[in-house]
C-alpha cells in the first residue's frame, strides 16, 4: 500500500481550539461547518468501501469538538484521527505535497539512522516531526489508529531552518538512497521558513507545520 505525505503551515493553537471542547466564534462555526463537510466526505468513502468502524468520521468530529474522544473500538482511532485531518484541511495554508512512499516509517527511519550517524541532532531527524503525535498536545487522550495511519506529525516553523541547515550540511557524505528525499525535505522546509518570515511583516499567525501520512 502507498502512503501520502502532506504538509501545510497553520496557527497551532487556533487549529486546535476547535477540538477543545470550548466556546466557538461565528466564523470558526462557519469553517467547522466546512470541516464536517469534509468528514462526511471521508465517511462516504469509507462506506463506498465497505469500511465499518464502529464509529463514523463526522461522530468523531462531534466527539472531538465536545473535548473528548472517549468511543471504544479497535478502529476508533482512525476515525478520530480522520476527523482531525478533516479540521485541519479547512485552517492554514494550501496543502503542499511531500512524496508517496510504500514505508515511510521504515525509509524515514533508515534516512534517520543515516543523518544521525552523519552528525545531525536526534531531534531534528525526520521521523521525529514526521510521526510527532500532534493528537497528544490535546488535553485529553485520543486513541490512536489501529495500524498507525493517519499519522499527523508537527515542526515549528521556528525550527525549519535549522533542521534544513543541519542536512544541507552533510548532504555531501549522504548515502544516494537518501540524497533526492533529503534534498526535497530541505527545499521544502526552506521555502517554509522564508514565507513564514515573509508573513510575520502582515501579521500572519501560523507556527508550525503540520505533516499526515494516509493510505
Amino acid at each position: 500500500m502507498s502512503h501520502v505525505i502532506s504538509m501545510k503551515t497553520v496557527d497551532l493553537d487556533r487549529t486546535l481550539s476547535y477540538v477543545r471542547g470550548g466556546e466557538l466564534t461565528d466564523r470558526q462555526e462557519q469553517v467547522l461547518d466546512t470541516a464536517r463537510e469534509r468528514a462526511r466526505a471521508a465517511q462516504h468513502s469509507l462506506d463506498h468501501q465497505g469500511v465499518d468502524r464502529g464509529l463514523t468520521v463526522p461522530e468523531a468530529l462531534e466527539h472531538l469538538v465536545s473535548g473528548r474522544a472517549d468511543a471504544t473500538g479497535d478502529c476508533a482511532g482512525n476515525a478520530y484521527y480522520a476527523a482531525l485531518l478533516a479540521v485541519i484541511e479547512c485552517t492554514g495554508s494550501d496543502a503542499v505535497d511531500v512524496g508517496v512512499y510504500s514505508k515511510p516509517s521504515t525509509f524515514f527511519g533508515l534516512m534517520g539512522d543515516e543523518l544521525r550517524s552523519l552528525g545531525v541532532p536526534s531531534d531534528m531527524l525526520p521521523h521525529k516531526f514526521l510521526y510527532a503525535d500532534l493528537p497528544g498536545l490535546l488535553p485529553y487522550r485520543v486513541p490512536t489508529p489501529m495500524d498507525g495511519y493517519p499519522a499527523i506529525g508537527h515542526l515549528p516553523l521556528n525550527r525549519a531552518k535549522a533542521v534544513a541547515d543541519a542536512y544541507t550540511a552533510v548532504l555531501p557524505r549522504l548515502g544516494d538512497e537518501f540524497t533526492y528525499d533529503t534534498e526535497h525535505l530541505v527545499d521544502l522546509l526552506t521555502v517554509e521558513h522564508e514565507e513564514w518570515q515573509a508573513s510575520q511583516k502582515y501579521g500572519h499567525t501560523a507556527d508550525t507545520i503540520v505533516f499526515w501520512i494516509q493510505g
